[in-house]
């Protein structure tokens, strides 16, 4: 038997030759799991001829590697080929249904097959991430003396997920969702394989009906063969699979998502930024594709409150009224129809005019709190709430705006040693143009000039 297994196990209810009834077969994406680097899709960037990591692995010298990105993209079919070009045995080993006792277990057998076969072992940690720091440790000294090559698997960013000491010990090596064309090529070998896929039994596909499954499997190239296995399922030999039982396979597919993760904050960080760039399609679309795959509509809302103060800002007062009127809705209607007051503010606040010019006054402002010289208040300006305080001149010089005709005093309020700096600029879209004419008339009177 390979290293991937028999490609030609018998179909599931076959009978063998001796009468007994053979073992189930493999799903399809074990099946046709590629065999060699050449056979491996859509991470050219990483292994394509020339590269690298490519040359690493054909010679048996990749190294412990923390393979990072979504899933169907080819992480464990990665450590297998590392493995076979290397001759060193594939010991899987889960994350999620392990803890240190297994590693330290796992590691044993490792030592002992060296001393045995004289062969190195690659440990395959799938899930890595979701061992904590301990567990994470119990690797170092291992892999510093080369009692095996690890090679973990993960969803999560490696920066955040992975503890410092592992990182600086294994090489970060990112994979990529597989583009349509690639997923549409692995369906189309798998259709066409007669010992390892679906060939013997003559079913086709249209263009039509594998674009929306390349599309559907949203470079997942696991999904797409579990969709095709599903509908071969319900096919007769020679059919064709339609567009039509493309989605009806998918219907029940749930999306990527995870509420503490990288996808989680991608998606909630596509819709920020959708609507900072004034876009209203990709904001709803962003908004619609995070709520369908779970996100909490309260940190939807809560973001949306967020970009009406980041981004629209002064340049539209009513955004942050509107935001803030979401959030409450949400919480009141709940699902589904939270989904309106939802899509209606996100609508708002894309169409809105944007500016950041809080944000820079803020910046500027804490800079020069955190850096300059810790300026007196001025006397004018301080508190007269004891009779030493007046005694001391506190108060002296301080006139009441709302006593004069323009309702602004010709009085200084800045300390003697930022006079004329500018914190908040206000932009010249939206209200904000109003605000920069009346502060330029507020300037003026309080020079005394209006």
């Amino acid at each position: 038997m390979s290293l991937f297994g028999d490609p030609g196990a018998a179909d599931d209810g076959a009978v063998a030759g001796d009468g007994t009834k053979a073992p189930p077969a493999r799903p399809l994406a074990e099946r046709m799991r590629p065999r060699t680097l050449d056979e491996y899709l859509g991470q050219d960037a990483l292994v394509g001829e020339g590269r690298a990591l490519r040359q690493a692995i054909e010679h048996g010298v990749a190294g412990s590697l923390l393979l990072y990105g979504p899933p169907g993209v080819g992480k464990t079919t990665l450590a297998l080929l590392i493995a076979q070009h290397a001759d060193l045995h594939f010991q899987p080993f889960s994350a999620v249904l392990s803890g240190v006792a297994q590693v330290r277990e796992a590691v044993a057998e490792a030592v002992a097959r060296r001393e045995r076969e004289r062969r190195g072992t690659l440990l395959f940690v799938d899930e890595i991430h979701r061992f904590n720091k301990a567990q994470q440790d119990a690797f170092l000294p291992h892999v510093e003396r080369g009692d095996i090559v690890l090679v973990g698997a993960t969803t999560e960013n490696p920066s955040f997920s992975i503890n410092g000491a592992l990182l600086s010990r294994c090489r970060v090596v990112p994979l990529q969702p597989l583009a349509d064309e690639h997923v549409e090529s692995l369906v189309r070998a798998a259709l066409g394989d007669r010992e390892r896929g679906l060939g013997v039994r003559g079913l086709r596909i249209g263009a039509e009906a594998v674009a929306r499954l390349a599309a559907l499997a949203g470079g997942d190239a696991r999904r797409a063969l579990v969709c095709i296995d599903a509908c071969a399922a319900t096919c007769l030999d020679g059919d064709e699979i339609t567009a039509e039982a493309i989605v009806e396979a998918f219907q029940h597919r749930v999306l990527q998502h995870d509420k503490d993760g990288d996808l989680h904050f991608d998606l909630l960080s596509a819709l920020h930024k959708s609507l900072r760039n004034s876009d209203v399609q990709a904001a709803v679309y962003w908004l619609v594709r995070a709520l369908e795959a779970g996100c909490d509509p309260r940190h939807a809302s809560r973001r949306l409150l967020a970009v009406a103060a980041e981004d629209v800002g002064l340049a539209d007062p009513m955004a942050l009224q509107v935001a803030t009127v979401c959030v409450q809705a949400v919480q009141v209607l709940g699902m589904p129809e939270g989904r309106l007051p939802l899509v209606e503010a996100a609508v708002y606040l894309a169409a809105a005019p944007k500016s950041n010019a809080v944000v820079r006054a803020i910046e500027a402002a804490t800079a020069a709190v955190r850096k300059g010289a810790q300026h007196p208040v001025p006397l004018h300006l301080r508190n007269t709430v004891s009779a030493l305080a007046r005694d001391l001149g506190h108060g002296a010089g301080y006139v009441y705006a709302h006593d004069t005709a323009a309702g602004v005093a010709a009085m200084q309020c800045l300390p003697d040693g930022l006079q004329g700096a500018r914190f908040f600029v206000p932009g010249e879209r939206g209200f904000e143009q109003r605000i920069a004419e009346r502060m330029r008339e507020n300037d003026q009177r309080r020079r005394g000039d209006g």
